[in-house]
């Protein structure tokens, strides 16, 4: 099997249980989701924004092809891991966007999670109803 010699950049996001490998490479600006085109894939609007923002506030959208492999969680969680997958690939490939990238908030990851359920609770929180009498 012969090797490409096309020069990529590898991010990984992940949000809650989402996790994205994104993998960033010069051409025409073609972003591809699990083997789809993302507007196939993220079929709402201000989804498709978010994934984007890290190349389009730099301008950069038509400047690099984006192929992403995510999975887990839901829909709004991988989009935030596909963004945060973006940001560290642009990060990786010009070194001198960290400051702005971070600025913006796009290389911060949100440690969030669903909380465990604790013996004697019918939740992580919540009770058992109480009777008094």
């Amino acid at each position: 099997m012969k090797k490409s010699s096309i020069k990529e950049t590898i991010g990984v996001g992940r949000r809650k249980t989402a996790v994205a490998s994104v993998r960033l490479r010069p051409g025409s600006g073609k972003i591809v989701v699990n083997g789809k085109p993302f507007v196939d894939y993220f079929k709402i609007s201000s989804m498709q924004e978010t994934l984007k923002s890290p190349l389009v506030h730099f301008s950069l959208e038509n400047q690099y092809d984006v192929l992403v492999r995510v999975s887990g969680g839901g829909l709004e969680a991988q989009t935030i891991a596909v963004r945060l997958g973006v940001a560290r690939a642009l990060v990786a490939e010009k070194e001198e966007l960290r400051k702005a990238l971070k600025d913006l908030q796009y290389l911060t990851r949100d440690p969030r999670r669903k909380e465990r359920k604790k013996y004697g609770l019918a939740g992580a929180r919540k009770r058992y109803q109480f009777s008094k009498r």
